[in-house]
């Protein structure tokens, strides 16, 4: 089996957006910061370059500038790219693997600070 091929067909993906004023002339600055997002979406696709296509596709379609705040300033949700890229190996059901990831050793105290509970998911 090729790692970089889902075999149910399904991929997960996340792509960056950072949040910007259109006419802010500090949009190009490299030090500048910014609010960004990173949405994870899924699709269905055939290989991962196909899967790559269609994750940027709706990266870019939520990219649409629209009048934000009291004044109607243009602002956008710019897409930036896409960061994470992973094949899902399992049918989709409740329970199915569809991210993991590797971590570097870490003491046990900061292993439990990172476990949340149910509120902290909350917005």
């Amino acid at each position: 089996m090729d790692k970089n091929t889902s075999p149910v067909g399904w991929y997960i993906g996340t792509y960056l957006a950072r949040f910007i004023e259109i006419e802010d002339e500090h949009n190009n600055d490299p030090e500048a910061r910014f609010a960004t997002w990173e949405n994870t979406v899924v699709v269905k696709a055939l290989t991962l370059e196909e899967a790559f296509e269609k994750v940027e596709k709706i990266g870019i379609e939520h990219s649409e500038p629209y009048k934000g705040g009291e004044t109607g300033v243009q602002v956008q949700w710019e897409y930036l790219g896409i960061i994470n890229l992973l094949p899902i190996y399992e049918k989709l059901e409740d329970g199915s693997e569809v991210m993991w990831a590797s971590n570097y050793p870490k003491k046990l105290k900061n292993l439990k600070s990172m476990v949340k509970d149910v509120r902290a998911f909350r917005e």
